[in-house]
């Protein structure tokens, strides 16, 4: 690609997530349209959809239930991981907690979708918030070292170009 194409490994996992995701789009219609057709099931647009929903399988269900919550907390992973990716962070740590959380989230979607046990979702769930949590507050400190250093830039070099401009010092310095 292009010269100044950004390159950080934080991405490889926001790319794997985005792929899972479309892993159970298929998964979903994979189970979805054999039970749609066996069950004679008929889409209705002028009734609430939880009526359609409620005609199939539960097992069917849950596939697309987990399909939608990767539509969810997952967005924000990727403006996570972008904002690190952009701030020449996507390495070590950040790179290792991405990872996590995709694994996590990937452990959710194969709990959901095949046994559905409540807890170990929600636990598996919780523990991913938590993975989240650290990369975004690890985000937040980045943008904040890199705007105090804007701003300590800024305060060096403004001062000197006013003084510049009104001709007490030249162009390279007093």
């Amino acid at each position: 690609l292009g010269g100044n194409a950004l390159h950080s490994p934080i991405l490889a996992p926001l790319i794997a997530l985005v792929l899972w995701s479309f892993v159970m789009g298929a998964w979903l219609y994979a189970t979805r349209i054999p039970a749609i057709t066996k069950g004679r099931i008929v889409y209705d647009p002028l009734r609430p959809a939880a009526e359609f929903h409620a005609q199939l399988p539960a097992r069917v269900r849950w596939k697309a239930d987990n399909y939608n919550n990767l539509m969810e907390q997952p967005t924000l992973f990727y403006a996570v991981a972008l904002t690190l990716a952009l701030l020449g962070a996507g390495e070590g740590l950040n790179n290792g907690l991405a990872w996590l959380y995709v694994g996590l989230r990937i452990a959710h979607s194969l709990v959901q979708a095949i046994i559905n046990v409540v807890m170990l979702r929600f636990a598996l769930f919780m523990a991913g918030s938590l993975v989240l949590l650290a990369m975004a507050v690890r985000a937040g400190f980045g943008l904040s070292r890199m705007q105090i250093a804007s701003a300590r830039f800024l305060a060096i070099q403004i001062p000197a170009k006013w003084l510049q401009v009104a001709g007490v010092i030249g162009n390279n310095g007093p």
